[in-house]
Parts: structure tokens; C-alpha cells; sequence
């Protein structure tokens, strides 16, 4: 699991805590809420070969809202790699106390 999420850029890893944090987002949802907690803009061509990738990885589901819309889920895996990562983090931040 944790060698899945270590290959994991930066970006894709925030796209995953902030599927988490949103029930079914659009790929849309996901691009705003990521907008508004970073403050920086992202464009579609960047956004969605990073979904796929999650997607890929098993880490996210990817689903039908209707014919041009699809939803993200985060996935089992998904949130064990946040967990693992969030462990790993916590881990080397008591070290510089």
C-alpha cells in the first residue's frame, strides 16, 4: 500500500484529501474545492490525467452522474493510503520535537 502512495505526486495526493472530504464529487466539485483551499488555479488538462491515474491506482472510483458528467469516490484504498501517510508524517513531525 504505502509504496502505491509514496509514487504519488504532491497534487495527487491533495486531490485525495479533498475527494475525501466531498460526497461524489464532479470532476468540477473537485477542481473548485482544490482552487479554494490551495489558492491556485488548475486547468482541466492537469485535473483529469491525475483523476484517471487515482483512478487507476484503485485508489478512487470513478462513476456516471448522467452522460457528461462523472462522479469520484474515494475508495477503500484510498483511505488507507491517507492513513498510512498520515502515520508516516506524524511519525517524522515527533522526531523534531
Amino acid at each position: 500500500m504505502s509504496e502505491v502512495f509514496f509514487s504519488l505526486t504532491g497534487f495527487q495526493r491533495d486531490l485525495l484529501y479533498v475527494i475525501a472530504d466531498l460526497k461524489q464529487p464532479s470532476g468540477q466539485s473537485v477542481k473548485e474545492a482544490y482552487e479554494i483551499s490551495s489558492n491556485a488555479e488548475i486547468s482541466d488538462a492537469r485535473l483529469y490525467p491525475n483523476l484517471d491515474t487515482l483512478v487507476e491506482e484503485g485508489l478512487l472510483e470513478k462513476g456516471n452522474l448522467d452522460r457528461r458528467t462523472n462522479f469520484y469516490n474515494i475508495t477503500e484504498r484510498g483511505v488507507e493510503a491517507l492513513g498510512t501517510r498520515r502515520t508516516w508524517e506524524d511519525r517524522h513531525i515527533k522526531q523534531l520535537q
